[in-house]
C-alpha cells in the first residue's frame, strides 16, 4: 500500500508540473514556473602545480639538488647556504633551476637583469622562457614533453606520463600504508603526476573592464535633491525594499513616489558612483580575503564575488556573476590588483577551499603576475594553516552577513542591471558612509568633504557630485 501511495504522489507531482508549464505557455506571465532551488555545489580539492617549461629544453643531464647538497656537506663539512641577494638583484620565485630542481633561493642573477640565471648548487646557467604560440609544454621535473589528455570548455589539460618522473616518485614515497592500499584499489583518487592547464580566457589582466550599467538621466527627475538623498538613505543604508521605501516616504514625509520611480533613481545613481568607487585611491594593506555569496536575479541563483581588505575594511571587488567558475574568480581578483599602484610582493588572498581561486592564481602566474593564495578549508581547524588564517576568513563571512541583511528584505532582484546597481550602492555606502566598529567608529575610506556634512541625505548628494566630477575628470 505504501508503495502505491508513493507512486501516486510522484505521478501527481509530475502532472502538476506539466499543468503549470502548459498554463505558462497559454497565459504567459500570468503563471510563473517554479523558481530555481538553491543547491550546495560540492567541489573537489585541487592542487595547482608550478608552470612547465615551454619549448624543448636543451638539457642532456638532470641532477637532483638534494643529492648535490648532501655531497657538498660531505665534501666541505658544512651546508651550502642560499644566495644572499645584494643591490636589488632578487630573482623571481618561479626561477627554479631546470637542471637540478634547486629552488629560487639558490639561484642568482647572472647578467644584470637581462634574463639569465645561474644555479649555485649545480653551476648551470639557464633562462626562463615565455610560452610562444607554438611552444610545447615540458615537465619541469623530468623534462619530458607533456601530453594533452583532456579538453575542457575553457582550458586544456596536459599531463606528464613519465613513470620515472621525480615528481611522481616523491608523491609515491610520501604516501602512508593506508594511502598506498587505497591507491591500489582507486588510483584515480590520487594525483601523482605533474599537470598543466592551458587556459583560453580572452581577458587582459590588470585592465579596468567592469560590469555594464544602464545610463539613466538623473537631472530630469521630478523629486528634489533632498528627497533623493532620503530615498537612498532608507533604501541603501537601512536595506528597505522598494515598496517599503515608497510607503515610508509617504507616511512620514508626505512625498508620494512609486516603487518603480525609486528603482529608476537607484539605476540612475549607480552608474555615476561606480567609476568613483572602483577608481578611488584606497590605502590598502597586503592582507585580503575573498568569498562568494548567493543572490537571486529573475528567479535564478547568481553569485557576488566579494574581495575585502581585512585590515582597512574596504570592499575591493563585488562582481555579480551567473556562474561560480575560474573566469569569475579572475575578474574579481583583477578588480583588486588594479587598485594597487604596485602589487606587493607578499600579497596574500585568503579564500575557502574552492579550487577556482587556485586556477585564477595559475592564470595570473602565466602572465607574470604573482600573489599568494591561502585556503581555509572546512569549518574546523584540521590543519595549522586553517587555524592561523581562519580569523581573516571569518572577516569576509561577516561582510556577507552584513550584505545579506540588506538583500534579504528584497527577496531578489528583477534584472541583472538592477542587481549590479543595488550592489554598487551598497559598496559605496559601506566604503564611504558606514562607520565601522573595528576602525573606532570611522568609515573605511575617509573623505573630509563627506565627514563635515550634517546628515546622511546630504552625504549621499555630495557623493553623487563627487562621482560625476570623477567621470568628467577622466573624460577630459
Amino acid at each position: 500500500m505504501q508503495q502505491i501511495i508513493d507512486h501516486l504522489l510522484v505521478l501527481l507531482q509530475a502532472q502538476t508540473q506539466i499543468i503549470a508549464f502548459l498554463c505558462f505557455l497559454l497565459f504567459g506571465k500570468g503563471i510563473k514556473p517554479e523558481p530555481e532551488k538553491c543547491t550546495d555545489k560540492k567541489y573537489l580539492k585541487l592542487a595547482v602545480d608550478p608552470l612547465p617549461l615551454f619549448g624543448e629544453p636543451p638539457i642532456e643531464q638532470v641532477w637532483q639538488y638534494t643529492e648535490l647538497l648532501d655531497n657538498y656537506r660531505l665534501d666541505h663539512g658544512k651546508e651550502l647556504r642560499p644566495v644572499k641577494h645584494r643591490g636589488g638583484g632578487e630573482v623571481p620565485e618561479d626561477a627554479d633551476c631546470p637542471y637540478c630542481g634547486a629552488p629560487h633561493i639558490y639561484v642568482y642573477d647572472n647578467d644584470g637583469g637581462r634574463g639569465q640565471f645561474r644555479c649555485k648548487v649545480c653551476g648551470s646557467t639557464f633562462t626562463i622562457r615565455k610560452p610562444g604560440k607554438d611552444d610545447d609544454p615540458y615537465c619541469p621535473f623530468c623534462l619530458h614533453k607533456l601530453e594533452l589528455i583532456k579538453k575542457r570548455k575553457s582550458f586544456d589539460i596536459y599531463r606528464c606520463h613519465n613513470r620515472d618522473c621525480p615528481y611522481r616518485k616523491k608523491k609515491l614515497s610520501s604516501m602512508t600504508k593506508e594511502q598506498k592500499a587505497l591507491y591500489k584499489k582507486s588510483p584515480h583518487a590520487f594525483k601523482l603526476r605533474f599537470i598543466y592547464r592551458k587556459f583560453y580566457f580572452n581577458f587582459t589582466p590588470l585592465s579596468k573592464d567592469n560590469d555594464h550599467l544602464p545610463k539613466v538621466d538623473l537631472p530630469n527627475i521630478t523629486a528634489s535633491p533632498h528627497v533623493l538623498g532620503l530615498i537612498l538613505t532608507y533604501h541603501v543604508n537601512y536595506g528597505l525594499p522598494l515598496r517599503k521605501t515608497a510607503a515610508l516616504m509617504f507616511d512620514i514625509h508626505n512625498v508620494k513616489v512609486s516603487h518603480q520611480t525609486i528603482a529608476n533613481y537607484r539605476d540612475a545613481v549607480a552608474p555615476r558612483l561606480k567609476p568613483f568607487v572602483d577608481g578611488f585611491p584606497y590605502a590598502l594593506s597586503d592582507s585580503l580575503c575573498g568569498d562568494e555569496t548567493y543572490i537571486k536575479v529573475k528567479g535564478k541563483w547568481h553569485y557576488i564575488f566579494f574581495c575585502f581588505d581585512a585590515v582597512k575594511k574596504i570592499i575591493l571587488s563585488y562582481r555579480v556573476r551567473r556562474n561560480r567558475d575560474y573566469q569569475s574568480a579572475i575578474l574579481a581578483i583583477n578588480d583588486v590588483l588594479v587598485k594597487f599602484k604596485q602589487i606587493p610582493k607578499n600579497l596574500n588572498l585568503v579564500t575557502d577551499g574552492n579550487p577556482i581561486y587556485l586556477l585564477a592564481q595559475h592564470w595570473f602566474a602565466q602572465r607574470d603576475i604573482k600573489f599568494d593564495i591561502t585556503q581555509v578549508i572546512g569549518l574546523t581547524n584540521e590543519d595549522d594553516v586553517s587555524a592561523e588564517f581562519r580569523p581573516i576568513k571569518q572577516i569576509i563571512e561577516r561582510l556577507n552577513r552584513t550584505f545579506k541583511g540588506n538583500y534579504k528584505p528584497t527577496t531578489g532582484y528583477g534584472s541583472d542591471p538592477g542587481a549590479i546597481a543595488s550592489v554598487t550602492l551598497f559598496v559605496a555606502y559601506f566604503n564611504f558612509l558606514r562607520p565601522h566598529s573595528k576602525l573606532e567608529g570611522k568609515v573605511p575610506a575617509l573623505i573630509p568633504d563627506l565627514d563635515s556634512l550634517p546628515n546622511m541625505p546630504a552625504k549621499w548628494l555630495r557623493l553623487i557630485v563627487m562621482g560625476e566630477d570623477y567621470i568628467k575628470s577622466k573624460a577630459a
